[in-house]
């Protein structure tokens, strides 16, 4: 039987960090020799991280990850990889210059996956679409391929794509098929959102089956700025069955022996795909040679990780967002303001199980209008989590403000303004903690408050990483009882979990003060900010018209505030910052 061994590497590659993904990667080769893979993958600019963004025009950093390619090729001994990189053209990469310096805008950029087969750069992919929506801005950097390259390797024809490239029906995957590729290797860096995996693995169920090929999809793995990349890798035979699935969030090898047989069989008996005329002159096939196999080979028997439960991947994106964002960025602790509720509660739990208990520091910082419940509440999310956790009462400091401002503000009664002189004395004692002892301010705003302005600039805003940023108040409560739910003793007191939210900035305040209740809110939110339905289409589906106004009057009001927030983690289709880019000087209103 006809069989060709494969493996996919979702590796954690670092934007701009090139020896250390070098290093991960020839790692990786060396692992992949020890299966005695015929083809190992990488995902897509494995060597630069993904994204790049405004490297890209440096040409340094462009000729730099040229030189890193040279040396995974030197090092690619026995098989073949498939390695992203940036490529200056359309085909196999020139040598790199001597000098260090070389104009970028000397040779269009290319999105590229290099074909190493034996330590020889044998050809080179170019992505042929380039998203340009959501969080994606690859037509800023590069141009689109027009090769389509197949490799002719132990009898097998491989096709290689990244990412976009399989999505749509009319694309390269269709059109290698047809020029006879058996397995279609597509190598990726694909965000995380919400439903996000379900969706990819139905669409490349579809592909695998309309052209009739082994589809192998790479995911790259691990947190960068707001993205987080869920790895979930996955290989479907002809068919669109799922033979092979990897972990979702970790670091992973997936090694595989595909039924080449089958392929065959199935293309015999099949209607065979015709290649459009427009399309056949860019195909090349390039033939490369391997070291024989082993006669006493055993047979690769794959693993098909667990689909996780919608929630358990968001708690799982949110974890590996906030390791990779502190270590990433050269911290080792973080520091967080604890109020009792449960935002902060939720955000120290996520900290803890990324960080560890002993790198998590708690600033418990009550004002006049601190009841003891949330004392109690602090003290004992502190008890049960193993954190350190510093009580430094505020009453003294906001007295000194208030007593500096009465002749200014004297004739006025107190209003927002002393509530959000609380807040903002806290952010100034966290981002002192954060000076004097280099630990990151995690700040604890959610979806529900960020989107409508329920927050204070300078105050509750401040910070370097908004954990929960993209998460609904709703889904906060969510993801807390989740959590709760492992070991032995919930971590989160119930308390926090059933007393009515409130910020504690004036006697006896609630959030449903100044908000409608978050059942209602979220629902309205999903729709203006995520789907962009108007006033009318939210009131058709059941909400009160004058609630839907003043909502969307509030989150236009807000874009201001959000520009200023620190980024945050991206769960949902769409999120709060690059996904959803509106002009703060903005006199369109939809209510």
């Amino acid at each position: 039987m006809r069989t060709f061994r494969i493996a996919m590497v979702q590796m954690n590659p670092t934007v701009g960090d090139l020896d250390g993904n070098v290093r991960r990667i020839t790692t990786w080769l060396r692992e992949a020799k020890k299966a005695k893979a015929d083809l190992v993958a990488f995902p897509e600019l494995a060597i630069t991280g993904y994204p790049p963004e405004d490297l890209l025009l440096k040409p340094r950093f462009v000729a730099d990850n040229r030189r890193a390619l040279q040396e995974i090729v030197r090092h690619c001994r026995g098989l073949a990889a498939v390695v992203g990189y940036v490529s200056q053209s359309d085909g196999i990469d020139p040598k790199p210059a001597r000098s260090s310096v070389v104009s970028a805008g000397a040779h269009e950029l290319y999105n590229a996956a290099a074909v190493i087969v034996d330590k020889k750069l044998i050809t080179t992919y170019c992505k042929w679409y380039l998203p340009n929506y959501g969080v994606f801005d690859e037509s800023r950097y590069f141009q689109p391929g027009r090769r389509l390259p197949l490799i002719r390797l132990r009898g097998t024809v491989v096709g290689v794509n990244i990412c976009e490239d399989v999505w749509l029906p009319e694309g390269p995957t269709g059109f290698q098929a047809a020029a006879g590729a058996e397995i279609i290797v597509n190598i990726n860096a694909s965000p995380f959102h919400l439903g996000k995996s379900r969706a990819r693995e139905q669409m490349l169920a579809t592909r695998a089956r309309e052209n009739g090929v082994v589809l192998t999809y790479t995911n790259a793995v691990g947190g960068q700025d707001d993205l987080v990349f869920d790895g979930n890798s996955v290989i479907l035979d002809h068919q669109g069955e799922v033979i092979a699935r990897g972990k979702a969030f970790e670091v992973d090898m997936i090694v595989a022996d595909l039924n080449m047989e089958a392929v065959a069989r199935a293309r015999r008996t099949g209607r065979k795909k015709i290649l459009p005329r427009r399309v056949a002159s860019a195909v090349e096939v390039c033939a490369a040679s391997l070291p024989a196999v082993p006669k006493n080979l055993v047979r690769a028997v794959p693993d098909v990780a667990t689909v996780l439960d919608p929630l358990e991947e968001v708690y799982r994106a949110l974890t590996l967002g906030v390791r990779d964002y502190v270590r990433k960025n050269g911290f080792t602790r973080a520091v967080i303001g604890l109020s009792g509720g449960v935002d902060s509660a939720l955000t120290a739990v996520l900290a803890v199980d990324a960080l560890g208990a002993e790198n998590v520091w708690g600033l418990f910082m009550p004002s006049p209008y601190t009841s003891q419940d949330s004392h109690d509440d602090v003290a004992e999310l502190g008890t049960r989590l193993a954190i350190s956790v510093r009580t430094i009462p505020i009453t003294t400091l906001f007295d000194t403000y208030r007593h500096a401002l009465a002749e200014t503000f004297e004739g006025r009664a107190p209003d927002t303004t002393e509530e959000n002189l609380q807040a903002r004395i806290r952010g100034n004692l966290l981002m002192a903690f954060s000076n004097k002892f280099g630990h990151l301010v995690l700040t604890t705003g959610n979806k529900s408050e960020m989107s409508v302005g329920y927050a204070t600039l300078y105050g509750d805003m401040a910070g370097g990483f908004a954990v929960i940023k993209d998460v609904p108040k709703t889904m906060v409560y969510d993801l807390a009882r989740l959590r709760n739910l492992r070991g032995t003793t919930p971590v989160i007191p119930k308390r926090t979990l059933d007393r009515p939210p409130t910020a504690e900035l004036r006697p006896n305040q609630k959030d449903e003060d100044s908000l409608p209740p978050y059942e209602i809110l979220d629902p309205i939110l999903q729709a203006y900010v995520e789907e962009d339905r108007s006033l009318e289409e939210i009131v058709e589906a059941g909400y009160d018209r004058a609630t839907v106004a003043r909502v969307m009057t509030m989150v236009d009001g807000s874009e201001y505030k959000r520009r200023q927030a620190p980024i945050g983690i991206k769960i949902t289709h769409r999120a709060l910052g690059k996904d959803r880019r509106m002009p703060i000087t903005n006199g369109y209103r939809n209510s």
